[in-house]
């Protein structure tokens, strides 16, 4: 069997790593896999990049513009927004002609349009769709934040002021390719899938709810934690929490929040913080202890490192699908303290590996973070972690489950099924 995985990038972004990793777990399985991306960032044979033209930058320009005229030339929501109103014809690509199943991914930002996904579709290939967040069951959002529009029809949207027209044309163009095509929808968290079903747009789609997978070779506890926090330069007596995002400024990832539970956190002797991510250095200043920002990171074996070095890992998100990030921390033998929404209390079990705290509440965040450190059976939990992690997401599960859902697709289009 070969596939053809398609996403926007090859490694920046979570659905990059997510597909990156799905790819890896398919080859290994027997699997023909390729991943073809805008964005091409190694010298893997695997991974293929679209071929260079400067209508590439030009797509990703030309749909900004059009949001940005839109939203009356504010930058507020520029970027948590997408049209695919442009993008690239991939059909004549020889990856897709030799492919058997053509699995999308994130395919926004001028990779894909919505008419480009038409022509692949009408192609006769077996179409699947891994959803890493909502976009394809809304009008243009990627985060509904409470909105239940899609549920009925995006007639206009929070994020597009004055954008009411445009945000109905969108709608309706996916509910017409959507008619039209068969496609088979895989939801990343069994929260994304429970959303997808009730989407107006997807009901009579087929939506299954599969994990991303982990290599636990790489991520894993196997180091020893002074000496990777000597090789680090973070201290050797303290107890660090640790927080990661691409960038550390975006407000969906919950920093203040972080913020507001350290200050409730000052009795805890000799705590520090570790952020990992763009920006770090623009937020150290407003926690309330010791903080060392890492930076930007994109080197796995040392992002191992960094996870085996530190004692707590944080993720206050106000949305999330199943964050990579929970499970790369888990597999390396470290709790995890999350808020109650999407996928994470898939991922953290409450008080058997982690805590899973009060949406939006700094307070329970913090309680959970003090309960960690200083009164639950610490390696009792760490042990739980990555026996989560090694029954529910390891490649083989995941890429078995897979090869069900491209069986299945290619069954439906070959016999009708």
């Amino acid at each position: 069997m070969r596939v053809l995985i398609v996403n926007t990038s090859e490694r920046t972004g979570g659905a990059a790593v997510a597909a990156n990793r799905l790819m890896k777990a398919l080859i290994n399985h027997g699997v023909k896999a390729k991943m073809l991306v805008r964005d091409k960032e190694s010298d893997s044979l695997t991974v293929v990049g679209l071929p260079k033209s400067p209508m590439l930058h030009w797509h990703f320009l030309w749909e900004r513009l059009v949001i940005f005229v839109r939203s009356r030339f504010s930058r507020k929501h520029l970027f948590e927004i997408d049209l695919a109103n442009t993008g690239s014809d991939i059909t004549g690509l020889p990856e897709f002609k030799e492919a058997d199943v053509i699995h999308l991914h994130w395919i926004n930002q001028g990779m894909l349009s919505l008419s480009n996904i038409q022509k692949i579709l009408r192609s006769g290939k077996p179409v699947v769709w891994t959803m890493h967040d909502i976009w394809p069951a809304t009008a243009i959002c990627h985060l509904t934040l409470g909105c239940r529009s899609f549920t009925s029809a995006c007639k206009s949207c929070r994020l597009l002021s004055g954008g009411s027209a445009l945000t109905q044309s969108v709608w309706r163009k996916k509910q017409r390719l959507f008619e039209d095509g068969d496609i088979h929808f895989v939801a990343c968290s069994h929260w994304l899938e429970s959303e997808a079903k009730s989407s107006a747009l997807l009901k009579r789609h087929k939506i299954t709810s599969i994990p991303n997978p982990i290599d636990t070779h790489i991520y894993n506890n196997r180091c020893n934690k002074q000496e990777v926090r000597q090789q680090l330069g973070l201290p050797a007596d303290k107890k660090l929490v640790l927080f990661v995002s691409q960038r550390v400024t975006n407000p969906n990832k919950g920093m203040d929040y972080l913020v507001e539970a350290c200050g409730l956190l000052k009795d805890i002797d000799q705590l520090g913080i570790v952020i990992l991510g763009g920006h770090a250095e623009e937020v150290a200043d407003q926690l309330s202890f010791e903080t060392y920002p890492l930076g930007y990171v994109n080197d796995e074996h040392r992002i191992v490192d960094i996870y085996n070095a530190v004692d707590v890992f944080v993720l206050p998100s106000l949305s999330e699908n199943l964050p990579n990030t929970i499970m790369e921390a888990m597999a390396c033998g470290v709790p995890c303290v999350g808020f109650r929404v999407g996928g994470i209390p898939e991922e953290i079990d409450h008080k058997q590996n982690g805590y899973v705290a009060d949406y939006r509440s700094a307070e329970d965040l913090a309680w959970g973070i003090r309960w960690i450190l200083t009164e639950a059976d610490y390696e009792s939990l760490s042990r739980h972690a990555v026996q989560k992690v090694a029954q529910n997401y390891s490649q083989q599960s995941v890429a078995l489950k897979y090869l069900d859902v491209y069986q299945q697709a290619m069954a439906f289009k070959h016999y009708g099924l």
